[in-house]
């Protein structure tokens, strides 16, 4: 896990079940508080005397000293209430925890590939962990990944998927020694898909210019515009992560501009 200089191996396992039970028994304990103070609160109701105190802190702190068991009831109610609402515990603990994305596929491969010091089910190979803990990572819905790579647009991962032994690196002190288990720096991938889009985006842009202009049949030309188009629009929507409307919008600036450069005087038919 520390040997992943981009801390995309630091998996571990999110007890989805037991976060769950976790709750419910909160929710069950809470309810049975709730349902004794209902019980205090009825009593008070038929006492215009108790009811006048509820009115003022001091004198029902004097009443209820009466009643210490009253007392604690709050008190067991403030404490299961703060486990359960507040200070990052049980529901905002676990809708933090359910935000944070799983692991990549690639990575768990490996990851469950160096943890059973081979391919997993085959003759041979064992857990590093023992006992209960050996299964800890055969659920991959009940993972998540501490940090997740960064621009894991669908280029991104077409280029890790088929291309990733291109930007393997050395593995670092600690690091997994498996034949089959490499390490690809996630910042060359990065720079690397920044310099692809950059060049990608002047080809789409200048490149078409360039065509058009060569080409002197106005019926070439809106061809050549609607294929243009086409590619940007396909390029934007399945290169990026770009949303539904940024890719219409996106798009529909892209035409704008073929469509002024052809109408201009640049563009070899203008009158």
């Amino acid at each position: 896990m520390a040997s992943d200089r981009d801390k995309t191996a630091a998996v571990f396992k999110r007890f989805d079940r037991l976060a769950a039970r976790n709750l419910l028994a909160l929710q069950s304990e809470l309810a049975e508080l709730e349902s004794r103070l209902d019980h205090y609160d009825q009593e008070d109701q038929m006492n215009r005397e108790t009811m006048q105190s509820l009115r003022n802190w001091q004198d029902y702190k004097a009443r209820a000293a009466e009643e210490p068991e009253r007392m604690e009831l709050l008190a067991q109610v403030k404490r299961t209430m703060r486990e359960y609402t507040t200070k990052g515990e049980a529901l905002i603990f676990e809708s933090t925890l359910t935000h944070i994305s799983p692991p990549d596929r690639k990575t768990l491969k490996a990851f469950r590939f160096n943890l059973f010091h081979g391919r997993p089910g085959q003759e041979g190979t064992f857990p590093i962990l023992g006992g209960q803990s050996s299964n800890l990572y055969d659920d991959p819905d009940d993972l998540v990944a501490l940090q997740v790579a960064e621009d894991s647009d669908r280029l991104t991962m077409f280029v890790k998927d088929n291309f990733g032994f291109l930007f393997q690196e050395e593995a670092p002190n600690g690091g997994s020694d498996l034949p089959d288990v490499g390490y690809a720096s996630g910042r060359k991938i990065a720079s690397f898909i920044a310099y692809l889009s950059t060049i990608l985006a002047v080809l789409l842009l200048f490149g078409a210019i360039l065509i058009l202009y060569k080409v002197n049949s106005d019926d070439i030309k809106l061809g050549l515009i609607s294929l243009f188009t086409l590619l940007f629009a396909a390029s934007t929507g399945l290169l990026t992560n770009a949303k539904r409307s940024e890719v219409f919008a996106s798009t529909a600036a892209y035409a704008a501009v073929l469509v002024v450069f052809v109408s201009g005087n640049l563009g070899g038919s203008g009158g």
